[in-house]
This record gives C-alpha cells, structure tokens and sequence, in this order.
C-alpha cells in the first residue's frame, strides 16, 4: 500500500486542493455566489418541491428528482460522514471540520455545474432510461470520447475501493466493536444483499435509496443532536478548537500544521459529498426532468446536506463529548500508532456512548450499517456505468457484478488504514480529470443556469436569485 498511500499524499499535496478550490471559486463567481444569494430559489426548488402537489401523471422516463437525490446521497455520505470525519479530525485535528465547511461551500457550485451538465448530455440506453454523467458530458461536450474512458476507468476502480472496500471495512468494524460479530459472516451478508440490490437497475435502487436514505439521516442526525445538546457547555469551546486549529501554526502547542488540516478536511470534504468527483452526477442524470438547472439545484442541497449537516453533527459529537483531545493525539497521528478506538467509526461511536451508552454504539451502528449499506448500492451502480463506458460487452458487465460482491467481502475484513489510503488515492484521481473538464464547460453551465433563473423571473418568480452579470 506504500505506493497509493505516495500517490494519495502526492494528489492532494496542493495542486489538487487548490484546483478544487478554484473550481468551487469560479462557479461560485460566475453565479454570483448563487449557494448564498440563491438560497431561497435551490431551496424552493429542492425541499420546497417535496410539499408541492405534481400535477404530471405520465409515466416516468426516469426515476423521480428525490429518488435521484436519494441515490446520489446514498454513495456520498456513506461513511465518509461518520468514519471519515473521524479519521479527519484524528489525522489533521479540529481545523479540518472548517476545510470541510470551506470546500462544501464553493463545492455546492462545482456540484450545481456537475449536474446541470449530466442531465444536458445524457442520453438513452437501449431500455429507453436515461443515463449520463461525467463520461457523456467529456465525450458529447468536449468531445473527447478518450478522457470519457480514462474517468471511466479511475470510476471503476474507486467504486471497488472507496465506495466498497471503505463501506464493508466501516460496516464489519462497527458490528465487531458492538456486537462481536464476525466480519467474514458480515462481509458476505453484505455482498448477497448488495448483488440482490443491482440486479434489479436503477429504479429498484432509486426506490430503496429513497426508503433507507431519510430514515438513517433521522436516526443518525437526532441522536447527535441529542449529544450535543447534552454536552452544550463544550459546544463554544468546539467551534474556537476549529477556526484555531484550522489556522494553527506548526509551532503552536499540541497544534496540528494549518498544511494538514487543510489536507485532510478537504480530502475528507470531498469524500463526503464527492463535489469535483463527478460520480454522483451519474445519479442525478437518470432523473426525470426537463431542465438541467432544475436538477443542478438538487446538486446544490446535496452538497449542503451530506458535508454542512451530516458532518458537522459528527464533528460536533466528537469535539463536545470529552472522547477526543487533540494535544494527546497529535504524537500519535505523528507517528502514525492512532489506536483503532480513537480513529474511524469507534470514535464516534465512543462519543454518542457518552449519553447513550451501550445504545449510542447501537444508534452508531445502525446509522453506519445503513449508510455503508445505500453506499455500496449507489457506487455498485456507478462502477457498472464505468464499465458499460469502457466496454459494450456483456462478459465485462457479468465481471463486475461479480467482482463487486467478493470485494465487499475483502473490505470487511481488511485493514481500514489501508483502505482509506486507497480512497484519497483514487478520489484524487478521478478529480484531476473532472475538475478540468468543469472549467472547459462552465460557459455551457452557467448559461444553463442564467436562463433558467431568467425565465423563472419572467413567469413572476422573483426568488430566483441575481447573478452576475
């Protein structure tokens, strides 16, 4: 694993970050900061859509925009939000979370130009459905079919690893931890149920992620909240840990490196709502709408929920309940000797024990069981559409879905160190393909967006929200 963990290290050493960040820079400018000044216009067109009576009886060429979302935060929030913000603030300290909140703030933009330019270069499969995503709009929009293929590749292989390997590592390491239970029995539960799942394409995905997706994030965001109010004396003190920590000097005591916050909390941040990564635009193309800048404010609110929702009650959790002190961990991050029950899940279900006890490791669990679970099903679907990229022939197709499974049973009972070596190298990856193709076609997203927002204006809806000019 030495050289993906030097790949990893070398991808987001600062080039990658800063990439990030310019891409979230430049579409939040050419929208005039639309995430900010817009919100009541995606939040309408989002959450407000919810309780809106659809009038259209048609049927579907698609699944529905929620089931879209729901897939789409199925493969994002996984357990980046509950492991991977652990490991974030164990490696990199309590600055990270304010990376995380930065790059989900420009990162709602890159995820709003994602969308818009999956659903206008979508096309039709042979069965009628849409599909799409980073691969159609590098092939149809830039016209580069051979970039499309190299996404495609990096796709399949991250889908084998972050979106599996890390999900069955989270799912048999919390159950252990709980219940004592055997991570190969786990492990291979997991690959039946998921190859269960797939079999049935895209709409029987859409329904579960759409069942699975509000209860977890219920379960999960109501009992942390119920820590933190439990613990709101210490709530000051956590977010004075995160704007110091996040600026913090090499020099300064017990401090990590402002270089290492900056490093883990937007590696972290990205895997959490995987804005730039472009595979959740693969969900979000599959809806059925008619306008893409309709859809690209579903990429906004899933950004927005997945990293500045699910992950701050996370981070809040850990930094409130007294389970982690980051003068002690430090050393140990240092040297690389974090014990297992202060990195990963353990350490946030050690921090929901401290109200809940032996109840909060199940909250955890369950919480973490489900969102592993709806993970492995939404990256299942997008390593298939990797492979249909690569290859028309069905002998491949069969490969992966067979592949898939028995991967799952490798990540249960892997070493989670190494799997998220694993993740940061190939998220790495498939960003310095993306991001460039976003810049290229933000003219194209922009104007999409321009012209929604002005005909929403001309038929009298003026929440629309300015843009720059």
């Amino acid at each position: 694993m030495a050289f993906f963990k030097a790949l990893g290290d070398f991808l987001w050493g600062g080039p990658l970050l800063a990439l990030f960040l310019v891409v979230g820079l430049w579409y939040s400018l050419g929208s005039g900061f639309f995430q900010i000044f817009g919100l009541p216009t995606w939040w309408s067109a989002t959450v407000g859509s919810l309780f809106r009576r659809k009038q259209d009886k048609k049927e579907p060429r698609g699944v529905t925009q929620l089931q879209a979302l729901s897939t789409a935060l199925a493969a994002t929030i996984g357990t980046g939000s509950i492991a991977g913000v652990a490991t974030a603030i164990a490696y990199g300290g309590p600055g990270a979370v304010f990376w995380m909140w930065m790059s989900a703030l420009l990162g709602m933009m890159t995820g709003c130009g994602e969308k818009i330019l999956a659903v206008r270069h979508r096309e039709k499969d042979p069965g009628g459905r849409w599909r799409g995503g980073p691969m159609q709009y590098m092939e149809k929009g830039l016209r580069l079919p051979g970039l499309a293929k190299i996404f495609a590749l990096f796709c399949v292989a991250e889908t084998l690893a972050g979106g599996n390997l890390a999900q069955a590592n989270s799912i048999a390491t919390a159950l252990s931890a709980a219940g004592g239970v055997n991570p190969v029995a786990v492990g291979v539960v997991l690959a039946v149920l998921t190859f269960l799942v797939l079999a049935g394409g895209i709409k029987r995905i859409g329904k579960l992620c759409e069942l699975l997706v509000p209860a977890m994030a219920l379960l999960f965001v109501g009992g942390g909240l119920a820590v933190i109010a439990a613990n709101w004396r210490a709530v000051p003190g956590a977010f004075q840990q995160i704007i110091s920590y996040a600026f913090a000097p090499r020099a300064a005591a017990g401090g990590y490196a402002m270089g290492t916050a900056l490093r883990y909390g937007v590696a972290r941040g990205v895997f959490t709502n995987e804005a730039g990564v472009g595979m959740s635009a693969i969900a979000h193309a599959c809806a059925d709408v008619d306008e893409p800048a309709e859809q690209g404010m579903w990429g906004i609110f899933e950004v927005f929920f997945a990293t500045m929702v699910i992950c701050t009650v996370t981070a809040l959790v850990i930094l409130t309940s007294g389970v982690y002190d980051p003068v002690r961990m430090l050393p140990l991050a240092e040297g690389n000797a974090v014990p297992q029950a202060l990195l990963g899940a353990p350490l946030t279900v050690a921090g929901f024990a401290t109200l809940f006890g032996e109840a909060g490791e199940w909250i955890v669990s369950v919480s973490l069981i489900l969102f592993a679970f709806t993970s492995l099903i939404g990256s299942g679907y997008y390593g298939r559409r990797g492979v249909e990229t690569l290859t028309s022939a069905r002998w491949a197709q069969w490969a992966y879905q067979l592949a898939f499974p028995a991967f799952i049973i490798l990540g249960a009972v892997g070493d989670v160190t190494a799997v998220w070596q694993l993740v940061d190298a190939f998220n790495g990856l498939l960003a310095a393909v993306n991001l460039p193709a976003l810049l290229l076609l933000s003219p194209e997203a922009l104007h999409l967006l321009r012209t929604w927002l002005a005909g929403r204006k001309k038929r009298g809806d003026y929440s629309a929200g300015a843009l720059c000019p």
